[in-house]
C-alpha cells in the first residue's frame, strides 16, 4: 500500500522486533523503531529479499517513508512471495522446504557491520547469550572477529492467510549475486569460507550459481515498481512481499519502521539442526 503523507512524522507502528543483530550494514536510528535504509552503494542494486528473514523474529510489517526522492532511479520494487513460490521448480522448493537455508557471516572491521555494531555491544558474553537464545552458531576468531551460522526456514505460512510464501534471503546474500569482480576480490582477500556473508542449503551443501540466477530471474519476472516521490509512504507485508532497491542518483533518503515481529517455523515434519545455538 502506498500513500502520500509527511514522512518526517514517521513513528513506530506497533511492537518492534529485537533491535540487535539486525542489518548486514550499519543503520542510523532516527527514533525508537525507526531506521535509515541499509547503507548500500548507490550505483549497485539491492536484490529482492524479505527484511531480516535471517533473524529469529523478523518483522511482519514495514512502513517506508520517502523524505527525499532520488534524482533518478532508486525505486523500491516489490514481488509477491506466494507467486514467486509457485513459479519456482517444485523440486527446488521441496528441498528448501525440507532443509531450510543457512546464512554464514564473518564479522570484521573491514567490510559491513562489525560484530559490535551488529549486536550493539562489545561484551562477548552478551553476544554469546544472544546467539544461543536465537539459534545462531558462533565461533570467535583468533583476530578478534566472529563467525556465525544460522539455519532458517525458506518457506513459511502467512500468519493471516496460511498461504505458503517464499520467505528468505537466499539469493540476496549469496556470493553469486555479487558483481563478479567484487566476489573475486572478497574470495582472494578472505577465502571462500570466510566471506562477509554467504548462503547454503540448510544441510550445509553449497548453492550453485545456476540456482541463484534462477531465483533472481523468477523475482524479476514477478516484479512491480513505481518511482518514489518525496512524502510517499509505503506499507509492506514483509511475509507476503519481497522488496528490492534499484540503483539511483543521489540524494535519496528513505526511512523504515518495523513492527509485528513473527516467529517463522519449519514444517512439523522437518527436523531442525541439533547443533543450532552451539559454539563451533
Amino acid at each position: 500500500m502506498r500513500h502520500r503523507a509527511g514522512g518526517r512524522r514517521l513513528r513506530p507502528i506497533g511492537p518492534r522486533p529485537d533491535d540487535r543483530h539486525r542489518s548486514l550494514r550499519p543503520r542510523q536510528t532516527h527514533a525508537p523503531g525507526v531506521y535509515s535504509s541499509t547503507a548500500w552503494p548507490a550505483n549497485q542494486p539491492m536484490c529482492m529479499h524479505h527484511e531480516l528473514s535471517y533473524t529469529h523474529s523478523p518483522p511482519g510489517l514495514l512502513l517506508l517513508a520517502c523524505l527525499t526522492a532520488p534524482t533518478s532511479g532508486g525505486a523500491t520494487a516489490l514481488a509477491d512471495s506466494a507467486t514467486v513460490l509457485d513459479a519456482l521448480p517444485p523440486e527446488l522448493v521441496q528441498r528448501f522446504e525440507q532443509d531450510g537455508w543457512l546464512l554464514t557471516r564473518t564479522y570484521n572491521d573491514d567490510i559491513g557491520a562489525s560484530w559490535t555494531e551488529a549486536f550493539g555491544t562489545d561484551d562477548r558474553a552478551a553476544v554469546e547469550n544472544y546467539c544461543r537464545a536465537n539459534a545462531i552458531e558462533f565461533a570467535w576468531q583468533d583476530d578478534g572477529g566472529l563467525r556465525t551460522r544460522q539455519r532458517r526456514p525458506a518457506v513459511v505460512r502467512h500468519p493471516a492467510t496460511g498461504r505458503r510464501c517464499w520467505f528468505n534471503q537466499i539469493a540476496f546474500l549469496s556470493e553469486w549475486t555479487l558483481a563478479p569482480e567484487v566476489r573475486e576480490y572478497l574470495v582472494d582477500v578472505y577465502g571462500p569460507e570466510a566471506l562477509p556473508f554467504n548462503t547454503r542449503f540448510g544441510n550445509g551443501d553449497p548453492i550453485g550459481e545456476d540456482i541463484v540466477e534462477l531465483i533472481n530471474t523468477v523475482y524479476a519476472e514477478h516484479t512491480i515498481r513505481e518511482p518514489w516521490q518525496s512524502g510517499d509512504l509505503m506499507l509492506i507485508d514483509n511475509i507476503r512481499t519481497a522488496h528490492s532497491r534499484e540503483p539511483f542518483e543521489p540524494p535519496r533518503e528513505v526511512l523504515v519502521a518495523m513492527a509485528a515481529p513473527q516467529t517463522p517455523t519449519f514444517s512439523p515434519t522437518t527436523p531442525t539442526a541439533a547443533s543450532e545455538g552451539s559454539t563451533r
